[in-house]
């Protein structure tokens, strides 16, 4: 499966007409620093209820609007909201919420499938943005992304919050420092113990309360099953990427990050439901993805039902070089020397609230209007997620890439995933 730069151009201008911004919202005034900043969020069960529950702690902001398929969801929500001192109007459509002119920003916390076009239409609605990761659920959603935040100018923050805390910056200070020597192997895995099988189940009706259309969005139309609903949704192609692109976008964005890297010259993977083989998930439970670059391998790992991971960690990333190795994961930062070539480094615990650094961050950079001092624009988003997506691409093609992996020269949507055209009254482009 190909396409050509021409198909592409094609396929992305469709989106792309969607976030073209109208004259009026580009003189919207900037906040100041006193001014208080009214949010909305879309999708509130798992991250997105996170990432609205971190960014209600910073002083000076509101919550309009709520909006979620689940009532059941909205109910325990404004519930809550109700004890922060917060009364948000409801709704059960997104778009209805955009049209709120007194709403400043968005936090898009739904499935992966519904962010490239929940993130356009908010930036063309003149609303700032905080998306989760990862941004897109093919590298044409990606591109399509960036091009909208730059057309538009507004702040779009993605919630790789890792790279607002403080011991995650460190490390790579360390590894940019040379005392590694040469670096020549990155590996990055994530070990989940955690999850276990996700049974078959029969297709069934939707829960009461449960508007399954407008979940299903812009996705392949299918029977509900509960399955794929909710926080199991990631194991499904129509609607993401499996570990790949869950855990894979915060690690593998360290991994570029330490080694001032962008896309790889060749990559291969190979996997499959090893574990779990007849459970009903769709992505790989094992998966090995080897990413070349110039002078330095990386190599990605993940493995469900197993927790014991490489330095005895369930996720990490391990910068492999000729005098140590740097081990990094959410905890903190050590490194184990090459005997006679350097210092050990001892354990440097991890000492802050990653996400509510990032939050907060978001919040002054919307107050400023310095875009470049996010600490996770959408262009970093995009550069992991393509990266993830190559590997998932690799994974189900069965075949290696090789030569200067320019993000055309990929399919710009994984094979198996069908999710196109008109659904629900919902328009992506045809892939």
């Amino acid at each position: 499966m190909t396409h050509s730069r021409r198909q592409f151009l094609s396929t992305a201008s469709v989106l792309m007409a969607g976030a073209a911004l109208p004259s009026g919202l580009r003189g919207m005034h900037r906040l100041g620093a006193a001014d208080q900043l009214n949010i909305g969020a879309i999708g509130i069960n798992g991250m997105g209820w996170s990432d609205l529950s971190s960014i209600l702690k910073v002083p000076g902001v509101n919550c309009l609007g709520i909006c979620d398929v689940d009532k059941s969801v909205i109910d325990k929500r404004l519930g809550e909201l109700d004890k922060k001192g917060q009364k948000p109007t409801v709704y059960n459509d997104y778009r209805k919420l955009l049209e709120n002119k007194d709403i400043d920003a968005v936090i898009i916390g739904t499935p992966d499938h519904w962010h490239c076009l929940q993130m356009t239409d908010a930036v063309a609605a003149g609303k700032h943005v905080y998306v989760e990761k990862p941004i897109g659920n093919s590298i044409a959603e990606c591109n399509v992304m960036v091009a909208a935040q730059e057309r538009s100018g507004k702040a779009v923050q993605v919630g790789q919050w890792q790279r607002s805390q403080k011991h995650f910056n460190d490390a790579i200070a360390f590894v940019h420092s040379g005392k590694l020597g040469q670096v020549r192997l990155v590996k990055v895995w994530a070990y989940m113990g955690w999850m276990k099988p996700v049974p078959v189940q029969p297709d069934g009706t939707p829960p009461a309360g449960v508007d399954y259309a407008q979940w299903l969005g812009p996705a392949e139309k299918r029977p509900f099953n509960p399955n794929r609903f909710h926080f199991n949704f990631r194991w499904f192609w129509d609607y993401a990427g499996g570990l790949m692109t869950d855990w894979g976008v915060h690690l593998i964005d360290y991994a570029l990050y330490g080694m001032k890297a962008k896309y790889p010259k060749s990559i291969m993977a190979s996997g499959g439901k090893f574990a779990y083989k007849d459970d009903a998930a769709e992505t790989p439970d094992t998966l090995t993805t080897v990413y070349e670059f110039d002078g330095f391998n990386m190599l990605w790992e993940h493995a469900t039902g197993i927790d014991n991971g490489p330095y005895g960690r369930t996720h990490g990333i391990a910068f492999i070089g000729n005098n140590g190795t740097l081990v990094l994961d959410r905890g903190g930062w050590e490194v184990i020397p090459e005997k006679g070539k350097m210092e050990a480094v001892p354990y440097n615990k991890s000492v802050d609230n990653g996400l509510d650094l990032h939050t907060a961050n978001f919040v002054d950079v919307i107050k400023s209007g310095r875009l470049a001092d996010l600490k996770t624009p959408i262009q970093t988003g995009r550069l992991v997620a393509v990266n993830a997506q190559m590997g998932n691409i690799a994974y189900k093609t069965g075949k290696k890439y090789i030569g200067t992996l320019k993000r055309s020269n990929l399919p710009i949507r994984t094979p198996i995933s069908t999710a196109a055209g008109y659904h629900n009254g919902y328009k992506l482009p045809k892939i």
